[in-house]
């Protein structure tokens, strides 16, 4: 939780303290959420219009319901696949699909009010992940074609992508160019510095740079343009199509198919994936809140199920928690729920005011949008990231997503499921009866220590299956509890079962708890990776590195303590502003030792957090050195200016110190750095002369002070041994130079 800040009020309350806040979130939320709605409507083959209208919904029917703070609702390119499929089996007939919307919404409302939410829980990780890539190919190819100003007849994915490639030479160069600058545009967004240029969210930037294209070359009346001997068609076809009264696009739902096979498979589609994205993007949106606070996913599910209702019903999209807006609502500095009905209100103003230019933007610019999307979803980040977790994550999650391409999104679920679970068979090495013994009557247990801790052991083989299982264990568990897991009794040990111990250990730790997980020392993986498919083996004999080794070496010769060990133990780290946002998984390798000269106990050790989450996250793996001081000093944060925005910006508005404190007596350190700090006063008074030049003579880019103790990342990456060195001497420089009163 952010330090020194109390936990923002709830309802009318946090309404009337936090609306400043909310509203200013909201604006940037809105200008994501804008060319996003326009670009899922016509990716989901229905009128623009009807995306911005979901949108609306989303923000002004949800927030009155659910149970989240901080997520943004609205329609999620996640759902496109599912409104596509609809549309094929329901003979293309968008009032059908419609029906199966408000169907699939009144089913989320029952799944709530039973409490059934946490049955989300049991599909595995990989399989979600196959999945959202294989969404992202349906949107890739369907969308490709839209950007090359090219059409295509193929019946199948894969003979879509193949006739962008045979007709690449015939496309559109008014079109393609148009495509190509918003690629650009949202592939370099994140490294442009200019404070003008990021005030407005990239893909607004891809509509706006569109405009000028559009009237160069006369988008609005038919006709060709010859260049290099070909003559190419543009004309009003390639704009999107906004009605001049906006309630000729309300459309309503038409149940005749309701007794159908291919109705219900719909519905079935529409719910699960909802379902499970709106719940999975719960969970994340709460890792990334800085008050650590924790969705009520049943409610969340009523809230969107009912929005979902009401968006089919007048002919929009079907309603979740979208991962991308809501990370814009975090990192704008919102603090309520509220925030989500003002993005709604906004895009209301939006549609009144701005109609004229709506009816001006290029279907090549929303394409451009949504290919970018695609790709991310399905980008070999992807694989390579669930290859990083384990060959078998990366099997798992391939297998879903050709089984998604050549049938449909359940089928896809289904066989993901059923290879995870064969694969978990054949790794436990027990038969099919023992195998589910072994998960629903494991005997597993938790023990109430007499010094009010917890022992929880863990037996028989945990996977996904387990998740409710071990929400039912721990259910007697108060939050905030100190807690050992033990695992050393468990066969085996699934990817989304280290993802649920992980949550429920921040869930603890943040409310003051500590949770240890041990008992994986006679486990193997096929990876290093910490939330890699764990089984059972004989004892392990722990690979030494050659960099451990020589830590190692140092600790002796200097009378240091080194762990190379991983700990989970890292309560300490959330003192600091910087990990407020950015869960911190685990440390290891840590040194540990005294600067007597300085007075000052400091520890190096390298870490793992997560930025982002979901389809944005990225895990960062680095070396970070914390120095406890022996006197208290102001807060404070420094960045080095203009290096890793992505990482290391809004640091400074999450701990309400986002005002840059110039010296302009030493213009070398004020034009490499940006210092921020509570007391704006006591910084300046703390940061003399001697201090500012030696910080201008060095490179580091992050050092935070959280009044007790320093924590500085001079690299971004995981240190050499020499660059630890390096470190440590840097840090007795920087308390050399700093006024600590205390120091003898």
């Amino acid at each position: 939780m952010i330090s020194g800040n109390p936990t923002p009020a709830t309802g009318f309350k946090g309404f009337k303290e936090n609306w400043r806040q909310d509203v200013s979130a909201a604006i940037s939320v809105s200008l994501v959420a804008l060319p996003l709605a326009l670009g899922i409507a016509v990716a989901s083959e229905v009128a623009p219009i009807a995306g911005v209208l979901s949108a609306i919904i989303g923000g002004v029917v949800t927030t009155f319901f659910r149970g989240g703070n901080l997520t943004i609702n609205g329609p999620a390119a996640g759902l496109i696949a599912a409104i596509l499929g609809g549309l094929a089996a329901l003979d293309g007939n968008i009032n059908y699909v419609l029906a199966a919307i408000v169907v699939a919404g009144g089913i989320q409302i029952i799944m709530g009010f039973l409490k059934l939410g946490r049955f989300a829980r049991l599909l595995p990780s990989s399989v979600l992940q196959g999945i959202l890539a294989a969404i992202g190919v349906i949107i890739f190819t369907k969308q490709i074609h839209y950007a090359l100003g090219t059409s295509s007849d193929a019946d199948t994915i894969i003979g879509g992508l193949a006739d962008a490639v045979r007709l690449l030479p015939r496309a559109n160069p008014f079109v393609f160019i148009i495509s190509l600058v918003g690629v650009l545009i949202l592939t370099y967004y994140k490294k442009i510095n200019h404070k003008f240029v990021r005030m407005i969210p990239a893909a607004m930037w891809v509509l706006i740079l569109a405009l000028p294209i559009v009237f160069a070359f006369d988008f609005f009346n038919a006709h060709s343009i010859s260049i290099f001997g070909m003559n190419y068609e543009v004309g009003p076809d390639l704009l999107i199509d906004i009605p001049d009264n906006i309630m000729d696009s309300i459309m309503h739902p038409d149940f005749a198919m309701v007794a159908t096979w291919p109705f219900w498979m719909t519905v079935l589609s529409i719910t699960t994936i909802a379902t499970v994205v709106t719940l999975a993007s719960a969970r994340a949106v709460d890792q990334l809140d800085p008050y650590k606070r924790t969705t009520n996913l049943n409610k969340d599910l009523i809230g969107v199920g009912l929005s979902t209702m009401v968006s089919g019903a007048l002919g929009g999209l079907p309603i979740i928690n979208v991962i991308v807006r809501s990370t814009v609502n975090v990192n704008s500095g919102a603090k309520t729920k509220w925030s989500n009905l003002y993005h709604g209100l906004y895009l209301i103003l939006f549609v009144l005011l701005l109609s004229p230019v709506l009816k001006s933007i290029p279907l090549a610019a929303l394409a451009a949008i949504l290919v970018f999307t695609g790709f991310k979803l399905a980008s070999p980040i992807v694989f390579k990231r669930a290859y990083d977790q384990g060959v078998e994550q990366l099997l798992f999650l391939s297998a879903t997503l050709i089984i998604t391409l050549y049938t449909d999104l359940l089928y896809g679920i289904i066989g993901g499921i059923l290879l995870t679970l064969l694969l978990h068979m054949l790794l436990a090495k027990v038969g099919f009866v023992e195998f589910f013994r072994k998960i629903y009557n494991s005997g597993s247990k938790v023990t109430l220590l007499e010094n009010g801790s917890y022992d929880v052991k863990l037996k028989g083989i945990s996977n996904f299956l387990y998740a409710l299982q071990l929400d039912k264990l721990l259910a007697d568990v108060p939050l905030g509890s100190s807690m050992q897991i033990d695992l050393s009794q468990s066969r085996l040990v699934d990817l989304s079962i280290m993802e649920n111990l992980i949550e429920i250990k921040r869930m603890h730790d943040n409310n003051g708890g500590d949770v240890k997980l041990v008992g994986l020392d006679n486990h193997v993986a096929s990876t290093s990776h910490n939330r890699a498919l764990k089984i059972i083996t004989g004892r392990v004999k722990k690979r030494i590195t050659k960099r451990q080794i020589r830590l190692q070496k140092m600790a002796i010769a200097n009378g240091w303590s080194f762990e190379r060990e991983v700990d989970w133990n890292t309560s300490y780290f959330r003192n600091f502003h910087f990990f407020d946002s950015r869960p911190i998984e685990m440390k290891s390798n840590s040194l540990q030792g005294y600067d007597a000269e300085n007075d000052a106990q400091w520890e190096i050790a390298d870490i793992v957090f997560d930025e982002g989450a979901m389809l944005a996250l990225e895990i960062y793996q680095t070396t970070v050195q914390v120095v406890r001081l022996p006197v208290e000093i102001p807060r404070f944060i420094i960045d080095k200016e203009g290096f890793f925005d992505k990482i290391f910006n809004r640091v400074r508005v999450l701990s309400g110190a986002n005002r840059d404190i110039n010296f302009r007596k030493n213009p070398g350190f004020s034009s490499k750095f940006i210092l921020s700090g509570e007391d704006e006063n006591a910084v300046r008074d703390f940061f003399t002369e001697e201090l500012l030049q030696f910080m201008a003579d060095h490179e580091v880019h992050h050092i935070e002070s959280n009044g007790e103790a320093l924590m500085i990342f001079k690299y971004l990456h995981i240190a050499r041994t020499d660059e630890v060195q390096n470190m440590l001497t840097f840090v007795h420089d920087l308390l050399s130079h700093m006024p600590l009163k205390a120091k003898s």
